[in-house]
């Protein structure tokens, strides 16, 4: 069983699927996931497309579909326990999962693991308790577990098997009828239903503000998976803007864009591998940041910047998230050629870091070990 609560854990877990099959083409697979685990032939009991909300009050709004889909996930653990139950992040959910899995007998494999180093650090004891082995993605993680003698494995990062472009930039261009004269900025809304409410329009606006600027730019947008067109359009055609609508080339997308806008996320991970300046924008509900802001301990926010050890890409959080600033930062990366290039420079670390490639073959090697 596989259980992933959002888009980049359903990109990760359709991987992992795939290179099971490849070591044993025996195995079925059942869960929690997406387009991407379905493709992959995991039968998915619950659609993680209604499961990706973030924060206290949105969490407590889906509340009713959420612990359905435990219950349902709960009662197959119990009359038709799997060999291995294998979570991917979506810590709140997976770690009571985790334990369901623990009193049934059921070995559990924790791939990416919740951000113990940045807040709530008490749960590596309870991941004591009730995980069997941690994978984790970033070397820094391992002494968390290795204190408590949490089994722990670093895999490295899937994304360095998974961000490349299938064209050369002027190739894409081309493709996807852009301008070449004219300079592209992305548009990275999310792949949550809940971001689009809350970000989107902000992100149009921060657009219009740029077109009114610029003469010579155009917009591009990467339409995720688990998003329809239908859940943009209604702010797309309020906006009055041309944007160009893409769906299933996200990494031809980045490679295109003079700077991007985008939320925070796996996706500011993606742009940084492919080496594009960006602005990250995050914004929730006031309580769920009040909250927040008392109990995480990182001085980061978007992930690229936390693996970087430094703000190499500006954050605009919460009220700062607003469309003057954000425009303003995009302009000064259009404009100023000497900002943009320290900036992707910075950007050419990140992969350093993050170890080498080959981390879903490792991560389903260690998947086939524990059921042996």
């Amino acid at each position: 069983m596989i259980v992933a609560g959002e888009a980049s854990g359903d990109m990760y877990g359709a991987m992992l699927a795939r290179e099971i099959r490849r070591l044993d083409r025996d195995i079925a697979f059942i869960g929690m996931g997406g387009a991407g685990m379905r493709a992959a032939g995991v039968e998915t009991l619950i659609d993680a497309n209604d499961m990706a909300v973030v924060g206290l009050v949105e969490v407590v709004a889906n509340f009713r579909v959420i612990a359905n889909a435990f219950t349902s996930l709960k009662r197959v653990i119990k009359t038709t326990p799997p060999s291995l139950l294998i979570l991917i992040d979506y810590p709140d959910f997976n770690l009571r999962l985790a334990a369901v899995a623990k009193a049934c007998g059921v070995k559990v494999l924790y791939y990416i693991s919740p951000q113990v180093w940045a807040w709530r650090a008490g749960r590596v004891k309870k991941i004591a308790r009730i995980v069997d082995h941690m994978a984790v993605l970033f070397p820094f993680e391992v002494p968390y577990y290795e204190k408590e003698r949490v089994p722990v494995t670093f895999v490295g990062h899937p994304l360095l098997d998974m961000v490349r472009p299938t064209m050369g930039r002027a190739e894409a261009v081309s493709f996807f009828g852009l301008d070449p004269q004219k300079k592209t900025i992305g548009l990275f809304p999310g792949s949550r239903r809940s971001e689009i409410k809350s970000l989107f329009p902000v992100i149009l606006e921060s657009a219009k503000l740029l077109q009114s600027r610029f003469t010579d730019v155009q917009f591009i947008l990467p339409l995720a998976s688990s998003l329809k067109h239908a859940d943009i359009a209604p702010e797309l055609e309020k906006s009055g803007l041309q944007v160009l609508v893409v769906q299933d080339r996200n990494y031809d997308v980045m490679q295109v864009c003079d700077a991007i806008v985008t939320v925070s996320g796996t996706v500011t991970m993606e742009i940084a591998l492919i080496g594009v300046p960006m602005v990250i924008i995050y914004r929730v509900s006031p309580l769920t940041y009040a909250v927040g802001k008392r109990l995480i301990k990182v001085d980061h926010i978007g992930i690229c910047n936390i693996v970087a050890g430094e703000r190499v890409v500006k954050e605009l959080i919460q009220h700062d998230a607003e469309p003057a600033k954000i425009a303003a930062e995009i302009g000064a990366i259009l404009t100023d050629s000497e900002y943009a290039a320290a900036i992707t420079r910075k950007l050419g670390t990140i992969e350093q870091k993050l170890g080498s490639g080959g981390c879903s073959r490792r991560l389903a090697e260690l998947a086939l070990k524990m059921m042996d």
